[in-house]
């Protein structure tokens, strides 16, 4: 079952702040007044717990939610689709400033800042399969990719190799991947670096998988954006259930805070504060 943080998070602020307005209106001054009166018992003047409880709970679930809705939002990358960047067990930060401020719940873009350049590690909503419709369970959930077509570019993949607006993006061998833990079956993989025309970055190819799967021309419509795994042959991404619309943005990935592996032992103290590219 998902749980919206963010509207726990607004429902929890909303109730503690009243609840500590209206005794600090309405009740407070009447508590301090008998409070002066030699015959007022202890018991009469002592401060509700439900009120105590608010006031000491409000400020801290407030500014919570004013970081988390506003500068950054913790996420975990469940998957190994964007390796080499990110392994499974990284916990990473996102920037929701960078693509534009949104009210928490309702979602609406208030103050336009920024929009996704080419090669941003990005954090959406999934839009779902046009081929599953409702029936696609993971509709709505946070998924990570990297942006690769902008509004109005042609993004063809072929034979393992990206091509934009009709020019190869270009691919330089880093060598033989070797990962640990929960990444070691990627080991072998073919370590690239892609060069697009915003950024460089890594991604991994196996070489081993044959087929065309994947592989296809899109134009990319305004108000969406096509995005791809770096891990190009583990990745189910734009090339597979078509792209993702603006709206459905919540942010720019730009740190890596924790990781916890199990398979390779607990704490990766090597990742923490690996800035991502």
């Amino acid at each position: 079952m998902d749980f919206d943080f963010a509207a726990i998070l607004v429902a929890l602020s909303a109730v503690t702040g009243v609840i500590w307005a209206v005794d600090a209106i309405f009740f407070a001054k009447a508590r301090a007044a008998r409070a002066n009166e030699p015959s007022t018992l202890v018991n009469a003047i002592r401060e509700p717990l439900i009120v105590e409880y608010a006031r000491s709970f409000f400020p801290v679930i407030f500014i919570v939610l004013i970081v988390r809705s506003f500068l950054a939002e913790p996420f975990r990358i469940p998957s190994s689709s964007m390796m080499p960047t990110l392994v499974d067990g990284d916990f990473i930060l996102v920037s929701k400033f960078a693509y534009g401020l949104r009210l928490p719940v309702l979602d609406t873009k208030f103050l336009d800042i920024g929009e996704p350049q080419r090669g941003d590690p990005v954090v959406f909503r999934y839009p779902g399969n046009p081929r599953l419709g409702e029936r696609d369970p993971h509709i709505g959930q946070d998924y990570i990719k990297r942006v690769i077509g902008l509004p109005g570019d042609e993004v063809v993949y072929r034979e393992k190799q990206l091509y934009l607006n009709g020019q190869l993006v270009a691919q330089t061998s880093v060598g033989r991947y070797v990962g640990e833990g929960s990444s070691s079956d990627a080991t072998g993989f073919d370590h690239r670096s892609e060069a697009l025309p915003d950024r460089t970055h890594d991604i991994l190819v196996n070489g081993l998988a044959v087929g065309r799967r994947g592989e296809g021309r899109w134009v990319v419509p305004e108000g969406h954006y096509f995005v791809m795994g770096d891990n190009r042959d583990n990745s189910e991404d734009s090339r597979y259930w078509g792209f993702v619309p603006e709206q459905n943005l919540v942010g720019k990935a730009f740190l890596i805070w924790m990781n916890f592996d199990s398979k390779a032992g607990g704490v990766n103290f090597s990742r923490l504060g690996t800035v991502i590219e």
